[in-house]
């Protein structure tokens, strides 16, 4: 995986060559460029590198040198077509939806209500699992964009376990009006986050599926929590 950081404090050549050497020691970095004229470093890695490794590398939080996720990109997502992009996405919506589907028939025609429970169930399991395989990139990903979690960073480790709850809650039908209450909440707060990155454009990572995959943020974020949004509400309605 490649990711493209902000890096201030290189002045000329030789802040350049430091840095680069700097980084190119640390486990699992593959190559390393830096540029002092953008102010950017790309560091291509083997696996998730956290940003406090990354900083500490370069002298600890009183150097000069400081680096920041705040323009993170994936510049290989970014040469990939569109589905093959968001091609785990895709998949697990596609398999929760079938799954959803076959679990709500009935005689000739879908139970919608049965469907919705169903397919948020999966949602949010499958979501919360991805977040659990590495908790703490989750949350330093997550707190890149998300309103609550850019002022409160424990908010990243507790809204993995809100999905968890949730997914849970839903699959085994437990106080439904509550449970929809709380998705509807949480997901509102959370589409606040994606709206505004995506709106101003910021080139950073969507943390639906944790860092186990490399989904830049964008309009499928979006439609991801809205499709939540407007569950919840459906089913509150029609209860």
């Amino acid at each position: 995986m490649t990711h493209t950081y902000q890096l201030t404090g290189m002045t000329c050549g030789g802040c350049e060559n430091k840095v680069k050497s700097n980084l190119l020691v640390l486990p699992d970095v593959t190559a390393v460029e830096v540029s002092k004229d953008t102010n950017s470093a790309t560091i291509s890695m083997d696996k998730h590198i956290s940003l406090d490794t990354l900083q500490q590398a370069l002298g600890g939080s009183d150097s000069k040198y400081q680096i920041s996720a705040a323009h993170h990109n994936e510049t290989l997502e970014e040469a990939k077509s569109w589905a093959e992009t968001y091609k785990p996405i895709l998949l697990i919506f596609g398999y929760v939806t079938a799954i959803s589907l076959v679990v709500s028939w009935q005689g000739n025609s879908i139970n919608f209500m049965v469907f919705m429970r169903i397919f948020m169930a999966g949602f949010f399991l499958t979501f919360s699992f991805f977040k659990m395989l590495n908790l703490k990139a989750f949350a330093e990903s997550y707190a890149m964009y998300d309103i609550v979690a850019k002022k409160f960073s424990a908010w990243g480790y507790i809204y993995a376990f809100i999905e968890l709850g949730l997914g849970l809650s839903f699959a085994l039908n437990l106080s439904p009006v509550t449970v929809n209450w709380v998705t509807l909440i949480v997901m509102t707060i959370s589409i606040l986050g994606v709206l505004e990155s995506v709106l101003n454009k910021k080139k950073i990572q969507c943390a639906c599926l944790g860092a186990v995959f490399n989904l830049p943020m964008s309009t499928v974020t979006i439609v991801e929590d809205a499709i939540m949004i407007a569950m919840s509400t459906a089913m509150l309605i029609l209860m």
